[in-house]
């Protein structure tokens, strides 16, 4: 069977209770990107950048965040499927992993990790990180950043995307906005391969909602399971 590309965004985990960034009342509404989100923002303040992400880890821990309807079929496809099944996510939390999707790409970084900037090295952290926090292998202090890719970064694991869209049979787009780029331009890389289908499975069109051969509109949680139970049974 074809391989599976399968990309998601904010609007998956929205219905876990995770905001999204770019909806009316989403996280940019509320904070400027440029402040939080960006290595020019870290060198600034980053003090506040790690408040900011320290509450958004709190919240992902003990907010009662888990996974929805939505995460676990995509889990369930990984595991039925045939063919390979790649799942590629713009979202920084771990909800995919915790209902068991295995062959993953965080390609925006993950909120649970941070890395040094000395050594470059990532590691699991699930605590505050502060200035005074020592990095695990180098020892250097206040050389510690959240392992999330900000503005004007390059994502992670382009190369392996880029090969995985090339050859694959069938790529899903899942909650995403269709703003950022490069993940925006996914749609258009896989089209000019000419052999996939490309769907799209969305509250609301995106941006490139007219780039896919298919839409279908609604929430994630109820799309999603029945996209994979009618892409098995088949």
């Amino acid at each position: 069977m074809g391989s599976i590309v399968i990309l998601t965004g904010a609007g998956i985990s929205k219905e876990s209770g995770l905001d999204t960034f770019r909806d009316r009342d989403g996280i940019w509404s509320k904070v400027r990107m440029e402040d939080v989100a960006t290595p020019e923002g870290f060198r600034r303040d980053p003090a506040r950048v790690h408040a900011f992400y320290n509450a958004r880890r709190r919240n992902l821990a003990e907010g009662g965040v888990t996974p929805n309807a939505a995460h676990a079929a995509l889990a369930r496809l990984e595991k039925d499927w045939p063919g390979e099944v790649l799942l590629i996510t713009q979202n920084i939390d771990d909800l995919h992993e915790r209902a068991g999707s295995e062959n993953l790409i965080h390609m925006h970084g993950e909120l649970l990790k941070i890395r040094c900037v000395k050594c470059a090295r990532p590691f699991a952290w699930t605590a505050d990180l502060g200035l005074d926090d020592k990095c695990p292998d180098c020892y250097r202090i206040g050389s510690l950043r959240p392992h999330v890719v900000w503005f004007g970064e390059m994502p992670l694991d382009m190369e392996r995307i880029m090969e995985a869209l090339m050859d694959c049979a069938l790529f899903v787009s899942i909650g995403t906005s269709g703003h950022v780029y490069p993940a925006a331009g996914f749609v258009q890389t896989v089209r000019a391969q000419g052999r996939a289908h490309t769907i799209e499975l969305n509250l609301e069109p995106s941006q490139g909602t007219s780039l896919f051969h298919e839409t279908r509109l609604g929430p994630a949680s109820q799309l999603v399971p029945t996209f994979v139970e009618d892409l098995l049974s088949r």
